[in-house]
């Protein structure tokens, strides 16, 4: 295959086919809204020997008339009806530009980040558009570069037929520079392997100059040792953990200031609480380690316990507002854990109350029963019986009295924890705090009755 043949076929491989546009439109500013597509219309349009021809061919585009276009390099073709029953060919030529301008123009746009960034995004700016090689020559056409050709006989400079042809051509450079570019010899895959290529060496080189231009310091310098200046003290422990400000009622809906404002208060009050904990761990290690000789480890243990979801966002709530009743507020950020977590708002209720009286461990109690061993738990109802209060069914770790709706349930931590319920019901409420002494726990319980 010779020279000749082999251009045409990577020529051919690099057309691209654009479907006709339907009738609609008006004026010329509807075919070339931005600068590029405007100049691309004024290359034709300040060389145009008969401006009542463009006029046709504005009208032409506008009406429907011009079909499939093809943009190749050096061209762009479409057959476009007139007044025939047949289509013409109409044809816009376009130098392409010769291997040694593309070099230059592709390093300018390798160099230049923003101008990559910019075609990719389908924008063609100035700098890169309007700038000439050596040889003169820039990418967009000039007075005189765009040169018309059409199938009819009309020698108009340009017919009508090709005029319209131009119009519609300045649509697709609005939509796409890439279309420029490819009439100029290179199509955009080809452009952007390219320009990836070039990009990639280009940052090498920079850093490579970047590391050259570091200055040199000997190992033996950069080794020794040197005396430091000692740090300064560390700020006191704030007496309390700061409080966020009053957040704005948010316009997006997926934005809830109350539950942004808890997670800022709890965050400083655990901000707070590591800072202590690093505090005390600092002071006693230091005195370790003065006495001992040892180095001092860099390791602080965590003041909070690993929660899971569900105990983290109980634990959220029942310290938000701990003293405050079921307000408008609080019924709101109970729905939105019971949305969260899967559970019906009245679980999440429930499970606020136990882990205000008890925490972790109070939780625990509301969901879950054990059964503890011989000792405290069987003194209990010796207890109580000395103390003239109702005898209660043993029953795992609970002790109940269902006709008066009244429950102890002894935790693993030695305490007891007073429920309660509708006599008969089995609809059990933490209330009250929880007691190490059974008869403290439950007193209050009796005192309510």
């Amino acid at each position: 295959m010779d020279d000749g043949a082999a251009e045409a076929g990577r020529v051919a491989g690099r057309a691209r086919v654009f479907p006709a546009v339907a009738a609609g439109g008006g004026n010329g500013e509807e075919f070339a809204e931005t600068w590029w597509g405007r100049a691309w219309l004024d290359a034709l349009e300040s060389t145009a020997l008969d401006t009542a021809r463009l006029a046709r061919g504005r009208d032409y585009a506008s009406g429907g008339h011009v079909g499939r276009i093809t943009v190749a390099p050096g061209r762009i073709s479409a057959p476009v009806t007139g007044s025939r029953p047949y289509p013409y060919r109409a044809e816009l030529r376009l130098r392409p530009f010769p291997d040694a301008v593309w070099e230059t123009f592709l390093d300018g746009v390798a160099a230049r980040p923003a101008h990559l960034a910019a075609l990719l995004g389908r924008t063609l700016p100035r700098a890169l558009a309007e700038r000439r090689d050596a040889a003169g020559v820039r990418l967009l056409p000039g007075p005189g570069d765009l040169v018309p050709r059409c199938s009819c006989p009309d020698r108009g400079h340009p017919c009508k037929h090709a005029a319209a042809l131009c119009f519609q051509a300045a649509r697709l450079l609005d939509a796409d520079p890439f279309v420029l570019l490819l009439m100029r010899g290179r199509d955009e895959r080809e452009l952007l392997d390219d320009l990836s290529r070039r990009n990639a060496t280009h940052s090498a080189h920079s850093e490579r100059a970047a590391r050259a231009a570091l200055p040199v310091v000997p190992a033996r310098a950069a080794l020794h040792v040197r005396e430091l200046p000692p740090l300064p003290p560390p700020l006191p422990v704030p007496e309390h953990p700061g409080t966020p400000p009053v957040l704005p009622t948010a316009d997006d809906p997926a934005i809830d200031p109350a539950a942004v404002e808890l997670l800022a208060a709890d965050a400083a009050a655990r901000a707070r609480a590591c800072l202590a904990a690093a505090q005390a761990a600092a002071t006693a290690v230091s005195g370790t380690t003065a006495a001992s000789g040892a180095a001092p480890t860099g390791h602080v243990p965590s003041p909070f316990p690993a929660h899971t979801l569900w105990e983290d966002a109980i634990r959220l709530v029942a310290g938000a507002h701990p003293t405050s009743g079921l307000t408008a507020s609080t019924r709101e950020i109970y729905r939105g854990v019971a949305e969260a977590t899967g559970r019906p708002v009245n679980d999440v209720a429930r499970a606020v109350a136990a882990w205000r009286q008890g925490g972790r461990e109070g939780l625990s109690l509301l969901e879950t029963t054990w059964d503890p061993p011989a000792g405290d738990f069987d003194r209990a109802r010796s207890a109580l019986s000395a103390a003239d209060l109702p005898a209660m069914r043993p029953r795992h770790n609970h002790l109940t009295d269902a006709d008066r709706g009244i429950q102890l349930r002894f935790g693993h931590d030695g305490r007891w924890y007073p429920y309660e319920s509708d006599p008969g019901a089995e609809d059990w409420w933490p209330t009250g705090r929880a007691d190490a002494d059974p008869v403290g726990a439950l007193t209050p319980l009796l005192a309510t009755e």
